[in-house]
């Protein structure tokens, strides 16, 4: 039976409310499960953790993965963030090009950016990359996982595209599932091949 690790999205408006309360001489004499929270957010740095589980004991069914998210923010709170989510995005780029005086500013990110960081994953995945004369390391399940979210990106953003979007999304998906085709062929045709007798060389 096998670990089946949970993931948690802590919520950071918590243990933002929770420390403001705390400035504010707010105590109690028992601590509560939101001040857990927010403390435990403050000891990791906030952000979406994996909490992993014991593995159930034979009696127990097998933990299913789970996904807990809090609330959604408002739209006032969305706002707020991504205003400054910019503001220090161009802080950080006028450091880098501070630092490396001939380099361009980075291009913007679009969904086509997207497609290509999966389409590559999913390659390098499969052994493309690997440099003459090494081995190619193959991680078949990791491009079949990539490929099946290249896959749930079609699905999910169906009608939302534009017409240059669509036939980049179908033309990659195509192209990295033809890639597995043939790389499972080949592991098939190495799996079927039955060993030497003891004491044959190769």
């Amino acid at each position: 039976m096998s670990e089946s690790p949970k993931f948690e999205v802590i919520d950071r408006r918590k243990a933002k409310a929770e420390e403001e309360q705390k400035a504010g001489g707010a105590s109690s004499a028992e601590p509560t499960e939101k001040t857990a929270v927010a403390e435990e957010t403050r000891a990791t740095g906030g952000g979406p953790r994996l909490v992993t589980t014991e593995a159930p004991k034979a009696s127990e069914p097998e933990a299913e993965e789970t996904l807990r998210v809090p609330e959604p923010p408002s739209a006032e709170e969305s706002h707020a963030q991504k205003s400054a989510y910019g503001a220090a995005s161009e802080r950080l780029d006028d450091l880098v090009r501070a630092q490396n005086p001939g380099m361009d500013r980075q291009p913007p990110v679009v969904y086509e950016s997207l497609l290509q960081q999966l389409y590559l994953s999913a390659m390098i995945a499969m052994g493309a990359g690997t440099p003459e004369g090494q081995r190619p390391r193959i991680d078949i399940l990791g491009a079949r996982q990539t490929i099946d979210l290249i896959a749930v990106l079609a699905e999910k953003t169906k009608g939302n595209l534009t017409e240059d979007e669509d036939k980049a999304t179908r033309t990659v998906l195509y192209e990295a599932r033809m890639a597995f085709l043939e790389l499972t062929k080949m592991i098939s045709m190495q799996a079927a091949v039955p060993p030497p007798p003891p004491g044959v060389k190769k």
